[in-house]
């Protein structure tokens, strides 16, 4: 990219991105927190399964030894069974495999999620006023160790 190149913003599809995520952000995160680390991070994909459908599925990322649960959904149908609180197990106990001191994550305030994660144990860290969607959210957080 030359001086004076005229910069353009698009919108793309992640695959586009996959590269210089790879090449950058490893870097871009140390001068954020403004520390070295080598951060290891990965993602884990689970999915809870009946007769080979997914019907529940949930994304976690571990870095640095912290974990974040990005996502838990259970399919309409099959939720108040279980399968919600069994994804959220495993989330910890890969967690913990990895050396985790807590599994972190946000959700709307005094909503259903968050009162499902307090009957789980975890515990509300911070409310984020008018955060997502100009919704208050809660941080909440479990310590594993």
């Amino acid at each position: 990219m030359g001086i004076g190149s005229v910069i353009e913003i698009e919108s793309v599809q992640a695959e586009r991105t996959r590269a210089f995520w790879s090449e950058h952000e490893r870097e871009g995160l140390s001068a954020l927190y403004d520390f070295r680390v080598v951060w290891h991070e990965q993602t884990h994909e689970l999915a809870a399964t009946s007769e080979g459908e997914i019907v529940g599925a949930a994304r976690l990322r571990i870095a640095a030894s912290l974990a974040r649960l990005e996502m838990l959904i259970t399919a309409p149908a099959q939720r108040r069974r279980g399968i919600g609180r069994a994804l959220l197990a495993r989330c910890e106990e890969l967690a913990k495999y990895y050396n985790c001191h807590k599994v972190t994550l946000e959700v709307p305030a005094s909503g259903a999620a968050q009162a499902f994660l307090t009957a789980c144990g975890y515990k509300t860290e911070a409310i984020l006023p008018q955060h997502v969607f100009k919704l208050d959210c809660a941080v909440m957080r479990k310590f594993l160790l």
